[in-house]
């Protein structure tokens, strides 16, 4: 179903906006599995019409680990991601001030996991894309312009 709607939204639209957020705890970072890609990633997703890039970010932060901003995020960077769609592009918020209300979120149709790993220690499974951003944010690489 997922993969059917962002085929059909890539057709219907020029552009497509997402959010990603790195949801940290001192070194130590939030990643989700989902149902239909494997590995790690960080909780986000598209834009819907007429959502704001903060009303998509807390959405897919909720929806995908349970959590909720307990302050500003910080916008890192915007990326084309060219290798889903030549106009598709991402916004990484850094997100520091988050809470849970009691554990990350439980498995559901779209999440198979929702975990927090020290940064030096991810599993091996996690995207490249993933582990870039992570050593931009972290380590103070500069971010390129493609996810």
């Amino acid at each position: 179903m997922q993969r059917g709607y962002l085929a059909y939204s890539r057709f219907r639209r020029a552009m497509t906006l997402g959010v990603r957020a790195m949801l940290l705890k001192e070194s130590h970072v939030v990643l989700v599995k989902h149902t239909y890609v494997p590995g790690w990633y960080f909780p986000g997703g598209g834009v819907e019409t007429g959502e704001s890039l903060g009303e998509a970010l807390e959405r897919e932060i909720r929806e995908e680990a349970g959590a909720a901003l307990t302050g500003p995020p910080e916008l890192f960077a915007v990326y084309r991601n060219a290798k889903a769609h030549p106009a598709d592009h991402v916004a990484l918020y850094v997100c520091r001030d988050w809470e849970t209300r009691e554990k990350l979120a439980l498995p559901n149709r779209e999440i198979v996991a929702c975990e927090l790993f020290a940064a030096n220690a991810l599993p091996d499974d996690v995207s490249p894309a993933t582990r870039a951003r992570i050593r931009e944010v972290l380590g103070g690489e500069p971010p390129p312009a493609d996810w």
